[in-house]
């Protein structure tokens, strides 16, 4: 809960620096730019809190594996901070139009 709650905080940061000239191709930027980060965040805390080396005996040895599965559990995470992403792209848009 605490890597969510940083990392939606980080998202808010980012929607509110991202130029809107940038529109579609900037939110998709800012999105991936989260996303990696989540799921780097991920993969650094090894499985279940235990270390990289404990990890890769779970998944025998292999890296793609355990990368795979921390991208698989970073996009079922990632649904609240790609939200706030938008609703703040769309909230400086409509600011913009006012």
């Amino acid at each position: 809960m605490t890597l969510i709650s940083f990392i939606s905080v980080l998202t808010l940061v980012v929607g509110f620096i991202i130029p809107l000239r940038w529109g579609v191709f900037g939110f998709l930027g800012g999105a991936l730019l989260l996303f990696v980060v989540q799921a780097g965040i991920n993969t650094s805390m090894g499985f279940e809190g235990t270390s990289i080396e404990e990890s890769l005996l779970l998944f025998n040895g292999s890296y793609a594996s355990y990368i795979g599965f921390n991208l698989q559990i970073t996009y079922r995470a990632f649904a609240i901070p790609l939200l706030l992403l938008g609703a703040v792209m769309v909230y400086r848009h409509s600011l913009r139009r006012d």
